[in-house]
């Protein structure tokens, strides 16, 4: 950051004086000339040649300018018709200087390690090839505004330091030089900006070019910033018209991945006018006052920023609070930017501020009463009563006051803000409400004062030129309804430092200041001033004046800083008496007994203030004097702790105000002599707060180097500590001892005693600033962090704290300050912050400092295309246990604390980062803070999240919190402000968190959660509603249950103890429920669904099937459905394929193969329950495509089952282990589905059974293994029971609706049950001879579980069984009774697996959470219900995978397992050491290339999901990932051997957005990054040689790009039109085809046309060798595949030419580029999508859209076909040496072996 002397912005030419060549040098011709265009001097450097006639700053090369502004600013003209030159010296962060240099000689962008040269390309005109960058004859004034910091990062990946030098070489006109850490936008005006409510920073005054009025900046003048954000052009720097409308923006974190690119900058800005005359605000700023207009809950007025609210106190009382709409809100419509609001409307009132001053500390007066003061504090306009300290307020000020004026009968108050231009408000004091509000004439008001009617408002300040400048308005008119007139303004010459109406004659006036005293009259609409003769005292600086009280008076007294106070008759105007105030003597010396703050031998007098019987002085010495009139002697004296600003003597004359520079504010109580402080402040900004937990205590640093702690009920100040070395940074109480700890910018921890008021301790084990400071709740420990990234751990529970630990490089150490840089939980358990880097959050035991969770914070946006970084974090209440992080994306993060995952996300929160966020006990409410604004949102809303916007302060707000007692808002900045909060205390809902920090996050079932009526116990109860998390503490007791009475009928009886109620918008969308009981019964009935056969009933009932029903659910048991999660749990869908299978497959005899499928790569996410795992065999088994895989997990070998016509859909394995079934769904030949049974010891093919349903949705063996009962999903729902001795269907029963699990009893070999929409299936077998019929019985889902579906079941311990709900529920039922005595709300999306072993239980959802439950309790619970000694449900353990659980098997332990995401990556799961590790893995999307490393030991892939994978070739393990969201990387190429060594091997990519990537796989970083093309890129190759790149894109053009500057060298648009499909390029003798050239590449396009070229890129030659055109083919039998144009060169033969997909002919040909023919034809049976030939032996693989990949021996012409993959073939590569056939389907990788090699 730039030093404080360069902000704003500093003029380079000013600070250096170049006018003066002392701290510059100037070579050649360079002169100063007008330049008729700016109306200002300009100089002028020209010569012929550039190195000699130059302005060089600093003088010589040895002093350094020391500029530390991020932005350059150069004002400048290029001189036609000579070339200019600027460079700029810059030093990096590490003392590197590197040369950036512009020049229009440049022709291409060039870099070294130290030096960057970009040409610069000036406007259009006429063309000449001799001059591409000589500027036109027209060559317009520019503003190059360059980027430093971003420039170096991009270009040099360096770190940007500071300006050491600039050179400007002709030739040019250059105005000035200008550095700046704030992004101007140049055409944008600053009256422009507030009123159009532009969200861009305008150029300063001094900065701007002048626009005649009329015109458009961007018609006579050019902006360039560069870099550019939004840029995507190559690296030139250029002038150009007609860009896009782009504002300035500023990235908050360096970019990775640089963007090479420069642009024009243009912001159309369309001005608001408004009515001229009186010096009134123009209209659009009139209607953002007066007007009501929906739109965001905005409170208190603010006219900088984005939003234009309305103050409620603005608003007479009978008139309702207003909302104003911003003017980009206007512009894009009112409704698109509304958010939700939450009642009470507002829900803050402004209850106190704590402050004085902020302008100025001279403005305090007193009411017509006495009663009370009126000061301002920054922005607010405070009325303070001094008996009761009761505060109101005047709110409306954007800006800090700078004067303040009342009128004699209290019934206006007038005010102005600091800011140019100036406004003045007008208030009623008796109501608050603003009056008039209007714009000054004065660009700076400096004082105000009204007659004694208030008929007549003076006011005084400086114009925009710094001339003095009186002011008289008419405001007679404004209290009946009228407006403020303007009657005159006067300049004058003499200085005013106090102004002052006569109350006596509202037409006469005085003033003074520096030099005199003069006396004013208004007359005739004017003013006129006369000087008074002061004689010896006309050289005196004179600083007050009061007019004498009595009415026949005609004294006036001035006051001034020599000491002097003299008594003026204003009548003769002369002189009466003159005294002068001297420090008393020391009887022993003549030094002063006192010290003054001023120098001279009198006490300099600031203030003066007249009663009829006394006058209060003030002076510099800090004494507050109280004299009689005839200055005899003192009556009262009071001494301040700082020089006295103002005094005030009431208007009966019994009290002095009084106000110091050090922002005390107080009053002299004349009878009792009693002084008595009303207000004191911080003299500085506020940087960080914290609350006393247990008292209303609040403490605060400020930049004015003092701690303070205040009271919160009477807002006054209890201590008060100074550091004069060191400034104090952050602040921290001690939860139970009275004590607080402050953090220093030395790096000093300091403790401090509140009874003893001294440090106790002070610990220096920082070398930075301390950032952050936090103690546990729990008082037992205290955390500190510094600048330096450090961390310290510090014992706090005795008096003395200790150091425990010192951890270096944890903390981020470039993170924004922010109070919220070091937080604890609310149970003392963890600690959080932003570090190592400002990307990451970690989390750690705040006991052992042991990282428990680190959090990228970068990578959770996937959509994003910019890195997002942490800026500040917080605790939310435990439970949940959640923690909220701010990011420089303007959101907040709301991530768990035991994933990590995120849980929810607040976006757009504020138009800048959020420094600092608060979050209340209870969950309610949320507070975020950014710049000005303060906004409360409402917490618990999960949708359309409302929120209220609060503003008041003038400067940003530096923190937020909430009052000890959770009753009031604190926010400190320019000052102090507290809040009520308007929000009664509600009853929280069921389940929401509490206020108790550390209650046990665990279930509790009682009379408010939710458990069945134990009716044989009599307990009362619902089923349970709780999300249980992890905890240590001990397991919560449950609430009473039991089974059905005996000789029960099946109805049951629901008892709700609380009834219904309207629902409460809990985060879960809980209810609260209050009333009387509810009986619900439901009548009994038995179905046979035996294939007709008739049987006894089982005992079980089932209700009436509810089609018949109404569809939608009670009131009662109405609920909020989750929002549907991107991989949701649902059914297996096959993978959409573009064709089917092929009908015939010529498949060659095993013996003979020449190909042999070695390995699979990937899995399928899209199944269900389609993986399995014994671990006392070893057997592990998982579904790819059409293939059945199985994997040693020791040795990695794979053996694959083929068979299936289509993708299979699930799996399940025999529980003796020795039968696999697979099942998949209907394909092009068969409508059925398909089940395989396979032998498990050799893996063939037992049994394949045909299924009615097209697809098979579950499968499972009964215990004995004799049964196999199958479930269907698409068309008829069919539930089959199947003989696994016969194969024969024993029973088949059409179910009426989905059903989405089923499961055998493994208690009971003929029980099973079934799950689906809103109830559970039991069924009975019954086996008569050779009939089996199934008896059901169905029963609902109870109403109090609220879950419209169950999604999937498993068995526990005998009776028990665990059903998921699509809403995220686990209940629990027993199927002897056939009841629902339990349920929890086990995760909050749809469970889709569940597992049960003993007393654990898994659950996965379809947000990726497995968790390990502890179900221990559950028999007791069900036998005993409320006796029951334990029962307890928590969950142990959680993990979140990458995607949906799809599948899990788990040991009987349930200590370890294998689990399945919609992603395709399987995982190991160990519950004991809690971690998840990659097993299987592969690419999301459709996989579009492969590339190999020349020494065949790796490989590479890359994917439409945007990433680039490096495979190992030995053993397929994933070694590198490269990442890029939200692009598809389309192509690939690996560097050939000839670039360098095997350490230099780099892998070129391209993306759809025409970006070209290189990666270097040593570095395991990008190396380069450039755009060559607009379109997405579709193929990609390196040169022979490695140092040249060509690329082509799907509009059909070539780019050729040199490797070593990353620049493009030419483009070839010869088959422009269609999308190049294949880029291939080989070596060659020179000279070989009769063409010059080295390198022989080739390039096939869609539209059937092949180009083959020569090149020699070394010396830039490319020459067109041949060109192949063929008629387009026929449509493929799948419609919407187009048939890709292949081509490659023979390896075996350089002269041939292999082609497919080009003429209408399904056949590759072989061309003869000798012979300029076609050789050979082999004719196909399909067109071929994918072509690829061995470099090892004469073979080529050839893939097709109907799922066949085919091998041709081109010696023999022998071919083989092989199945196996479920899409069409479209990539297919032999590896270098021809041992390894790569082939893709879609996200499916197959890898053959290659035999007879």
């Amino acid at each position: 950051m730039a030093r404080a002397w360069q902000h704003p912005f500093l003029s380079v030419f000013r600070h250096f004086k170049v006018d003066e060549w002392k701290r510059s040098a100037k070579e050649g011709d360079v002169a100063t000339v007008m330049d008729k265009t700016l109306k200002c001097t300009v100089y002028r450097v020209r010569g012929s040649v550039s190195a000699s006639n130059y302005i060089q700053l600093p003088r010589t090369g040895t002093q350094s300018l020391g500029l530390t502004g991020r932005y350059l600013y150069v004002l400048f003209r290029p001189l036609p018709p000579r070339h200019f030159v600027i460079h700029l010296d810059v030093f990096t962060e590490d003392s590197q200087v590197i040369r950036v240099s512009f020049s229009s000689l440049f022709k291409e962008f060039k870099s070294t390690a130290t030096w960057l040269q970009f040409p610069f390309i000036c406007e259009a005109g006429t063309p000449r090839k001799d001059a591409a960058g000589v500027p036109p004859t027209g060559a317009r004034w520019t503003c190059l505004q360059l980027d430093l910091h971003d420039l170096l990062l991009v270009y040099l990946n360096r770190r940007y330091g500071h300006l050491k030098s600039i050179r400007l070489c002709a030739s040019l006109l250059v105005r000035n030089l200008y550095t700046s850490d704030l992004c101007f936008d140049p055409a944008v005006t600053a009256p422009e900006a507030r009123r159009a409510k532009l969200p861009v920073t305008p150029m300063p005054r001094e900065m701007a070019f002048p626009v005649p009025k009329g015109q458009s900046w961007h018609d006579r003048y050019v902006h360039i910033r560069f870099p550019s954000d939004s840029s995507k052009g190559v690296s030139t720097l250029g002038q150009k018209n007609g860009s896009l409308p782009e504002s300035c923006r500023v990235p908050s974190a360096p970019r990775p991945l640089p963007e090479i690119s420069m642009s024009c900058e243009r912001l159309e800005v369309s001005s608001v006018g408004g009515p001229s005359g009186r010096g009134q605000e123009p209209s659009a700023w009139a209607e953002a006052t007066d007007k009501c207009v929906n739109s965001t809950n905005v409170h208190v007025s603010a006219h900088e920023l984005a939003v234009v609210p309305v103050a409620p106190e603005d608003v007479a009382p009978h008139e309702p609070p207003c909302r104003e709409q911003s003017g980009q809100q206007a512009a894009l419509g009112k409704n698109r930017f509304q958010q939700r609001s939450f009642l009470p409307d507002p829900i803050l009132r402004l209850k106190g501020v704590i402050g004085f001053g902020g302008h100025s500390t001279r403005w305090a007066l007193w009411t017509k009463d006495g009663a009370a003061v009126v000061y301002p504090c920054h922005a607010v306009i405070v009325m303070l009563h001094v008996d009761t300290r009761q505060q109101r307020f005047f709110l409306g000020h954007t800006d800090k006051v700078s004067a303040l004026a009342l009128d004699g009968s209290n019934s206006l108050l007038a005010s102005a803000q600091a800011r140019a231009p100036s406004m003045l408000r007008l208030w009623d004091f008796q109501t608050g409400a603003c009056l008039s509000l209007f714009r000054s004439p004065v660009h700076v008001v400096c004082s105000l004062s009204f007659s004694d009617s208030g008929a007549l408002l003076c006011g005084t300040g400086k114009d925009r030129h710094g001339r003095t400048v009186v002011v008289a308005w008419d405001t007679a008119q404004v209290g009946r309804g009228g407006e403020a007139v303007l009657l005159t303004k006067v300049h004058t010459d003499a200085d005013i430092q106090a102004f002052k109406v006569a109350f006596f004659d509202e037409t006469r006036m005085a003033s003074c200041g520096r030099g005199g005293v003069r006396l004013w009259r208004l007359r005739r609409g004017g003013l006129r001033s006369c000087a008074v003769d002061l004689g010896e005292h006309h050289a005196l600086e004179f600083t007050d004046l009061a007019f004498g009280q009595d009415l026949d008076s005609c004294t006036l007294y001035v006051c001034g800083r020599s000491g002097h106070i003299l008594e003026i008759d204003h009548q003769h105007m002369a002189v009466r008496r003159a005294r002068r105030l001297l420090p008393t003597q020391t009887p022993s010396g003549p030094l002063p007994k006192r010290q003054t703050f001023s120098s001279g031998p009198g006490i300099a007098i600031s203030s003066l203030s007249v009663s009829q019987v006394t006058c209060a002085v003030g002076s510099e010495d800090g004494y507050l004097r109280l004299w009689p009139l005839d200055f005899s002697s003192v009556l009262l004296e009071a001494e301040h702790e700082g020089p006295i600003s103002s005094v005030c003597v009431s208007p009966d004359g019994l009290r002095v105000l009084s106000t110091t520079s050090s922002g005390h504010l107080g009053f002299l109580d004349v009878p009792s002599r009693e002084y008595s402080v009303l207000m004191r402040s911080h003299t500085a900004l506020v940087l960080a707060l914290a609350t006393k937990c247990r008292q209303e205590h609040l403490a605060t640093v400020s930049q004015d180097h003092t701690v303070r702690v205040w009271d919160l009920v009477t807002l006054q100040q209890l201590y008060d500590f100074t550091s004069p070395k060191e400034a104090p940074r952050a602040v921290a109480f001690h939860p139970t001892q009275p004590t607080f700890f402050c953090g220093f910018s030395g790096g000093a921890v300091c403790s401090f005693s509140l009874e003893a008021t001294e440090v106790l301790v002070e610990h220096r084990c920082h070398r930075g600033a301390v950032t952050g400071l936090a103690t546990s709740p729990d008082g037992s420990f205290l955390f500190s962090s510094c600048s330096r990234g450090s961390l310290a751990q510090y014992d706090c529970a005795a008096t003395q704290c200790r150091v425990l630990r010192v951890a270096a490089n944890v903390v981020c150490q470039d993170a924004h300050m922010s109070p919220n840089a070091l937080v604890v939980s609310g149970d003392s358990r963890l600690l959080a912050f932003v570090g190592p880097s400002k990307y990451t959050v970690t989390i750690m035991d705040t006991a052992s400092l042991d990282e428990l969770l680190r959090v990228d914070i970068s990578a959770l946006d996937g959509t994003s295309s910019r890195l997002d970084s942490a800026v500040a974090v917080c605790f939310g209440p435990a439970p949940p246990g959640h923690l909220l992080v701010s990011t420089s994306s303007n959101t907040v993060v709301v991530l768990d604390t035991t994933s990590g995952r995120m849980v929810r996300e607040l976006s757009g929160v504020h138009p800048t980062a959020c420094p600092s966020l608060a979050l209340s006990r209870d969950g309610r409410f949320l507070l975020t803070a950014a710049d000005r604004a303060i906004k409360v949102w409402d917490y618990l809303m999960q949708a359309n999240l409302g929120c209220q916007v609060y503003i008041g302060h003038s400067e940003p707000v530096q923190a937020v919190a909430f009052s000890p007692n959770q009753q009031q808002l604190l926010s400190v900045g320019d000052a102090i402000f507290l809040w009520d909060i308007l929000a009664p205390n509600e009853r929280l809902p069921p389940g929401s968190v509490r206020g108790s920090p550390g209650a046990p996050p665990a279930c509790e079932a009682g009379p408010g959660m939710r458990q069945l009526e134990d009716t044989v116990s009599g307990a009362d109860g619902l089923p349970r509603w709780q999300v249980p998390v992890p905890s240590q503490a001990s397991p919560p007791r449950l609430g009473p249950c039991a089974g059905l009475p005996e000789g029960g009928d099946g109805a049951f009886s629901v008892s709700d103890d609380e009834g219904p109620s309207e629902e409460s918008h809990g985060p879960k969308g809980l209810r609260q429920a209050s009333g009387s009981a509810l009986l619900v019964k439901e009548a009994d009935r038995v179905v046979d669904a035996a294939c007709g056969a008739a049987g006894d009933s089982w005992g079980l009932s089932m209700p009436p099937h509810p089609c018949g029903q109404p569809s939608a659910q009670s009131p009662r048991r109405a609920r909020a459905q989750p929002a549907a999660h991107p991989d949701s749990c649902e059914p297996f869908m096959s993978q959409g394929k573009a064709s089917s299978l092929a009908k015939s497959v010529s498949s060659p005899p095993a013996s003979s193969e020449r190909l042999h499928l070695k390995a699979v790569v990937g899995y399928s996410g899209n199944g269900r329950a389609n993986v399995v795992w014994r671990p006392d065999t070893g057997f592990f088994a998982y579904t790819c495509g059409r293939l059945v895989v199985v994997e040693d997990l020791h040795s990695g070998a794979q053996q694959h089952w083929l068979g299936h016509p289509e993708e299979i859909s699930t799996l399940a394995l025999s529980h003796d282990a020795q039968v696999l079934a697979s099942a998949s769904g209907h394909s092009s030949t068969a409508s059925c589905g398909q089940i395989r049974l396979w032998e498990v010891p050799g893996g063939s093919c037992r049994q394949l059974i045909s299924h009615r349903d097209p697809t098979v949705r579950a499968l499972a063996f009964s215990p004995d293994d004799r049964l196999l009962i199958t479930l269907g999903y698409d068309g008829d729902c069919t539930l089959a029971l199947w003989s696994m001795s016969t194969y024969e269907l024993l029973s088949s029963t059409r179910l009426p609706e989905p059903v989405h699990g089923v499961a055998f009893n493994p208690w009971h070999a003929g029980e099973l049950a079934c799950v689906g929409q809103g109830a559970i299936t039991l069924w009975l077998l019954q086996q008569r001879g050779a009939d089996v019929s199934l008896q059901v019985h169905r029963e609902r889902i109870p109403e109090e579980v609220r879950a419209g579906k169950l999604t999937s079941l498993c068995y526990g311990a005998m009776p028990l069984l665990y059903c998921g709900s699509d809403t995220g529920q686990v209940c629990v039922w027993d199927t002897r009774a056939c009841r629902c005595f339990l349920a929890w709300e086990a995760d909050n999306s749809e469970i889709g697996v569940l597992l049960c072993s003993g007393v654990r239980l898994v659950s996965g959802s379809d947000s990726g959470r497995l968790r390990l439950w502890a179900v221990e309790a559950m028999l007791e619970l069900r036998r005993k219900g409320s006796g029951a000694r334990s029962s307890s449900v928590f969950m142990e353990r959680e993990l979140t995978l990458d995607g949906a659980i799809v599948s899990a098997v788990f040991h009987d332990s349930m200590d370890m397992g294998v689990a399945g995401s919609v992603a395709g990556t399987l995982w190991y799961i160990n519950w004991a050491e809690g971690t998840s590790t990659h097993l299987i893995s592969g690419h999301r999307s459709k996989v579009n290339e492969v590339a190999f490393s020349p020494s065949e030991s790796h490989c590479a892939t890359c994917s439409d999901d945007g990433s680039v994978r490096v495979w190992s070739l030995a053993s397929m393990e994933l070694v590198i990932q490269f990442q890029v969201l939200n692009q598809s990387c389309l192509c690939l190429a690996w560097s050939p051997p000839s670039c360098g060594r095997p350490e230099q091997q780099q892998v070129a990519a391209g993306y759809s957005d025409g970006t070209l990537r290189v990666f270097s796989i040593s570095r395991t970083a990008m190396e380069l990054k450039m755009r060559p093309h607009l379109a997405a890129l579709t193929a990609i190759a390196f040169s022979a040689d490695g140092q040249t790149i060509l690329s082509g894109d799907k509009d059909g053009l070539v780019a050729v790009s040199r490797l070593c500057t990353g620049m493009t060298l030419r483009v070839l648009s010869d088959q422009r039109g269609a999308p190049i499909s294949t880029i291939q390029s080989t070596s060659k003798e020179d000279g070989d085809f009769g063409v010059e050239g080295t390198d022989l590449w080739l390039a096939a396009s869609g539209d059937q046309r092949v180009s083959i070229w020569a090149s020699d890129w070394p010396q830039g030659h490319c020459e067109l060798m041949d060109w192949l055109s063929f008629p387009a083919p026929a449509l493929m039998e799948a419609p919407g595949c187009p048939v890709p144009s292949l081509a490659a060169f023979c390896p075996w033969d350089g002269a041939l030419l292999v082609c497919a997909g080009l003429g209408v002919h399904r056949e590759v040909i072989f061309y003869s580029l000798r012979h300029k023919q076609v050789v050979e034809k082999i004719p196909l049976p399909f067109f071929a999508v994918s072509l690829s030939l061995s470099p090892g032996a004469r073979l080529m693989a050839i893939g097709f859209a109907e799922c066949v990949l085919r091998l041709v021996d081109c010696t023999s012409g022998a071919v083989q076909d092989f199945a196996g993959h479920n899409d069409s073939v479209r990539l297919c590569r032999f590896t270098p040496a021809g041992r390894l056939l790569f082939t893709a389907a879609h996200r499916e990788i197959l890898v053959w072996e290659v035999t007879g090699c």
